[in-house]
């Protein structure tokens, strides 16, 4: 997915070769899940004729400001790209449409034409983009909605340790990928920064120490200032980062330090959810819990697993009322075996916080912070 240094360096370039020019002729794909609330030829027509601007961002939202409203806006989804014909945009690794390639590409949603001959179009091969008309862009959901930009509003420190203290039972990771808590910030940005501040991504916000926090700060402000500084381009990161590790996303070794790879599994923000349930029979309390944490099973068979579980939930409460104990008994040893192998992984990750933690303090705070090279 884009983060912001991709979607800042598709600004730059719409700023540096697109603006004053007028628009002469637009193609506006007729595809209702990407164009949203707006016709195709209702699209084409607020744009012709307008003189771009300016070029705005906050987090991974891009819009043109035209000599008169409404604005196009372009929200990047997973694969959407800015490509400026005869111009080097940074292509990101899995939304990139090969050179040769027709143009406009096959996968353009929104083509423009300026005068001059300049003429630039936004793709989206996934179409999970979403590109709206609107007349006021900052001021409507989504960009309205998103918390300070990770490169143009960094947090001061203070305001980091407040804001995460409040955050009790939520995982750092999860946390920094939270739009509205702070905009711009994908995956690759998090583990980068989590990387260089040695934090376990899986570690409660709240219980970060205030050292921690100025660490973490200070990564984030960095890794996103040099990736933007080098227009996102990944073969100009320093050849230490995480980054270029991440992909394979298999366990190895950088700067001869072991790397272990371990799959999270996001649901509504948290890594995991334990939903128990109590009823009486009798003199007996039966328990039957429902474990949202599954590892290292992907997010979709986590769903499917936790969907099952409680449909087995309220079959039980079926029985129960039907005297049926044997299968009541049943589900709940299963319950209660998900239940331990969840505590177990919960109290693996604990222990790696604190391996981590224990590491920190024993290297000191000179050897933990990861020098960010010059750009020559």
């Amino acid at each position: 997915m884009p983060e912001l240094p991709e979607v800042e360096a598709a600004r730059r370039a719409i700023q540096e070769n697109c603006l004053g020019k007028k628009i002469k002729k637009s193609v506006v794909a007729d595809d209702s899940i990407v164009i949203d609330g707006v016709s195709a030829s209702d699209f084409e027509a607020a744009l012709l004729g307008k003189t771009i601007v300016a070029a705005h961002r906050k987090g991974k939202n891009l819009w043109l400001q035209l000599d008169s409203p409404p604005f196009p806006s372009f929200q990047f989804g997973m694969a959407g790209a800015i490509y400026i014909k005869g111009v080097a945009v940074t292509k990101y690794k899995r939304s990139a449409v090969k050179e040769d390639d027709q143009w406009p590409s096959k996968y353009s949603k929104v083509f423009v034409e300026l005068d001059g001959g300049m003429e630039f179009s936004f793709t989206d091969k996934r179409r999970f983009a979403k590109v709206r008309l609107l007349k006021d862009p900052a001021s409507v959901p989504p960009i309205s909605e998103l918390g300070p930009d990770a490169l143009l509003e960094p947090m001061t420190d203070d305001e980091l340790v407040a804001s995460l203290s409040k955050k009790k039972k939520v995982a750092i990771k999860a946390l920094l990928l939270n739009q509205s808590f702070i905009s711009g910030i994908g995956n690759w940005i998090a583990d980068e920064v989590l990387y260089q501040a040695r934090i376990h991504p899986e570690q409660p916000a709240a219980t970060l120490s205030r050292e921690c926090c100025a660490t973490l700060n200070k990564c984030i402000k960095e890794v996103v200032r040099y990736a933007v500084q080098v227009d996102a381009e990944s073969s100009r990161f320093p050849l230490e980062w995480l980054f270029h590790y991440r992909w394979g996303k298999k366990p190895g070794k950088v700067n001869g330090k072991e790397l272990l790879m371990f799959e999270v599994i996001l649901t509504n923000n948290s890594f995991y959810r334990l939903l128990k349930k109590q009823w009486k029979l009798e003199q007996i309390v039966v328990n039957f819990l429902v474990i949202g944490f599954f590892t290292p099973v992907k997010r979709s068979l986590a769903r499917l697993l936790l969907m099952v579980f409680r449909l087995a939930y309220w079959i039980n409460l079926m029985f129960i009322a039907m005297q049926g104990i044997k299968l009541s008994l049943s589900l709940l040893v299963a319950g209660q075996l998900l239940l331990y192998l969840s505590y177990k992984r919960k109290s693996e990750i604990m222990l790696q916080i604190k391996s981590v933690n224990k590491e920190n303090k024993v290297l000191g705070a000179k050897e933990t912070e990861m020098a960010m090279p010059t750009i020559m």
